[in-house]
């Protein structure tokens, strides 16, 4: 591997190969989200509750700080009030996050019956050479979505679409939970990168995102990129701490709960 993409998956990963990333890029699909509005005071409370990466846009990784933690900027965008959300487009260059410091890439396809899928995929391996030239890690965010798709949580679905992601030349993927380890493990042994699962929609409680999070790791999964359930959680830092807790120190889901209680 490239010393500087080596270096630079350190920092995202950190020492034990496993990571918590915030994914903060909501601002262009949905607007200043709560949580989003002051995107500096988040970024701080994220750090001091341990995160180790933030993804975000690179108008927002201009003005931010990110207090030490890694820096993942995210090339790919789509409107909610757009005609087509899940066509996702290109919006910065490899060279131009790398200017602004970024430690890693992150891209989002779509796959499954969008009509734009192949430019999407061709953007993807592109972006691919891109990062391997310029020695940066690329985070495939690779979701099952589109005509063809019953569910987006199909064992076989999400293992195609993570097993792609690799394949066109993601370092990390990261993709939705299939509800179960036994199920997960699949996704994992599918796919010859590191697997990290995406939060989803604002859950109903702490204990099922905890509960996710940790059959997710006991799956094989290095990690976790949760979004809304971190930046609209009333304590963000303390939430933090808690995925940390399980994602890089083994902690069970009601030893997480704990952490959470001592807010």
């Amino acid at each position: 591997m490239d010393v500087g993409k080596e270096r630079r998956l350190r920092r995202i990963l950190g020492s034990d190969g496993r990571t918590v990333m915030v994914p903060m890029d909501h601002g262009v699909s949905s607007g200043p989200l709560p949580g989003l509005v002051n995107m500096q005071e988040t970024v701080a409370r994220l750090a001091d509750g341990g995160a180790d990466a933030v993804i975000v846009h690179k108008g927002i990784a201009r003005i931010i700080d990110v207090k030490g933690m890694a820096l993942i900027v995210h090339l790919s965008a789509s409107s909610d009030i757009g005609p087509d959300p899940d066509w996702k487009v290109q919006v910065t260059s490899v060279k131009q996050a790398i200017k602004l410091g970024a430690d890693g890439i992150s891209i989002h396809v779509n796959v499954g019956g969008n009509p734009h899928e192949n430019s999407m995929l061709a953007d993807m391996g592109r972006i691919a050479d891109e990062c391997e030239e310029y020695g940066i890690p690329l985070l495939a965010m690779m979701y099952p979505r589109g005509s063809n798709i019953k569910s987006q949580h199909d064992v076989t679905v999400v293992k195609h679409v993570a097993r792609l992601g690799a394949e066109l030349g993601a370092d990390l993927v990261k993709t939705n939970y299939t509800g179960s380890p036994e199920t997960f493990r699949e996704i994992v042994q599918g796919c010859p990168v590191p697997v990290i699962i995406a939060g989803g929609p604002k859950a109903k409680t702490e204990e099922d995102v905890f509960r996710m999070v940790y059959d997710s790791v006991q799956a094989g999964g290095i990690g976790v990129s949760i979004g809304r359930n971190v930046f609209q959680h009333q304590n963000q830092a303390v939430m933090v701490k808690s995925l940390s807790a399980i994602v890089h120190q083994k902690a069970s889901v009601e030893e997480a709960l704990k952490i959470l209680g001592e807010k």
